[in-house]
């Protein structure tokens, strides 16, 4: 039996890790993906201020060192000296997936014209995606699930619909969701689940 897929949750807030205020990023992070994920999974949370080099450290050691597969992180993505976590995430990767970015954008421009502003990526590096997420867990939801109407049908992807093939592209281990949360897309060709 393989090990269960390892997913790194990574909240940077100056504000929540010196305890002025509790973070909302890992517990919005962490209620989704349970909602989400039909795969078993293990969550590896951080919580840590901002900083470039510490994002970097903690960004390559969950990949690295703790074998996550998919890394999401919030906050630090706006354009405020501060908000360095897309270039701490740049630093690290070995590719760039600029849609991801763009349709995050795109998600929030439904809800606040400000949603220019955020400098959000998403990257490879190995095996493994990260994702750059807003901060709040309202826009936290939206942007992994996208937008529906009040019958409940998709009027807008989320982004989360494209991890799960993703990931099956670079080598990382095969995610299931549940399609009332969010409906994962595969092509037709795609290959069928590896079972042990």
């Amino acid at each position: 039996m393989s090990p269960p897929l390892r997913i790194g949750l990574v909240s940077i807030s100056d504000r929540a890790s010196s305890g002025v205020y509790q973070d909302q990023g890992l517990p919005a992070l962490q209620a989704w993906l349970e909602r989400a994920l039909l795969t078993p999974w293990v969550a590896e949370p951080r919580l840590i201020p901002d900083g470039r080099p510490l994002i970097e450290r903690t960004l390559v050691e969950l990949v690295d060192t703790v074998g996550c597969s998919l890394v999401l992180t919030t906050g630090g993505t706006g354009p405020a000296l501060r908000d360095v976590t897309p270039d701490a995430t740049l630093a690290v990767a070995d590719r760039e997936m600029p849609g991801f970015g763009e349709q995050m954008r795109q998600i929030s421009l439904n809800f606040v014209p400000t949603a220019i502003l955020s400098r959000q990526v998403a990257v490879i590096r190995g095996k493994a995606l990260i994702v750059n997420l807003p901060g709040q867990p309202k826009s936290i939801r939206e942007t992994l699930e996208g937008l529906k109407d009040v019958e409940g049908r998709q009027v807008v992807h989320g982004i989360f619909a494209a991890v799960p093939y993703c990931l099956d592209l670079i080598g990382a281990p095969r995610i299931e969701t549940d399609a009332t949360v969010c409906k994962a897309f595969r092509p037709k060709q795609a290959p069928p689940p590896i079972t042990a």
